[in-house]
C-alpha cells in the first residue's frame, strides 16, 4: 500500500514542526459522517472532530470544529463568533469557499483563513483527529498543536453539553 498523499494541510503542519500521524481509510460516499470515519480509523467518535463552515447573517464565514458524535448548536456558535445569527453554509458553497469537498474540509490550508472556533471538549484529549484536507485521510495530533496551527479559539459549541 502506498503512503498517504501529502496534502497542503499536512505540509503546513510540517512547516510548523507539528508532530502528527496520518490515517487513511476507505471512503464511503453514502456515509461521510465523522462517526463512520472514527470507526474506520480506530478512534472514539468524540475524538474525531468535524469541520463545518458557517455563515453569519452579515455574510461573514466561520469554521466550527465539533466532535463527531455531537451536533453544532447554532446559537452557541453565533455567541462564540460574536454575531447575531449563524447558519450552516450550503453544501454548494463549501468547496468554492474552502477549497475542500464535503468530508474533507479542514481549517488548515483552507482557501481563505476564516476564523475558527473549536468545541471546548477538544482540550479533553491527548490526541484528536481532523481531516487532512482529503476524503479518506485523517491527521491525528495533539489538540494544543491543532489550536496553534489553526489559531482557533475554544468555546462550548454543542447541544446538550451543559447540565
Amino acid at each position: 500500500m502506498k503512503p498517504p498523499a501529502k496534502t497542503n494541510a499536512v505540509r503546513i503542519l510540517d512547516g510548523l514542526g507539528i508532530a502528527y500521524e496520518l490515517r487513511s481509510y476507505k471512503v464511503d460516499l453514502n456515509d461521510l459522517t465523522a462517526t463512520n470515519v472514527a470507526n474506520k480509523i480506530g478512534m472514539a467518535a468524540e475524538q474525531v472532530f468535524k469541520t463545518l463552515l458557517t455563515e453569519a447573517s452579515d455574510g461573514e464565514h466561520f469554521f466550527a470544529v465539533v466532535p463527531g458524535d455531537q451536533e453544532l448548536d447554532l446559537k452557541k456558535m453565533a455567541a462564540a463568533a460574536r454575531v447575531k445569527k449563524v447558519e450552516l453554509a450550503s453544501l454548494k458553497q463549501v468547496e468554492p469557499l474552502t477549497g475542500y469537498l464535503r468530508g474533507g474540509v479542514t481549517v488548515v490550508a483552507a482557501k481563505k483563513p476564516y476564523p475558527a472556533i473549536a468545541d471546548e471538549t477538544i482540550e479533553l484529549f491527548d490526541q484528536i483527529s481532523v481531516s487532512a484536507g482529503l476524503r479518506g485521510l485523517q491527521v491525528v495530533l495533539a489538540p494544543a498543536d491543532y489550536l496553534r496551527a489553526t489559531g482557533a479559539s475554544v468555546a462550548d459549541l454543542t447541544r446538550g453539553a451543559t447540565a
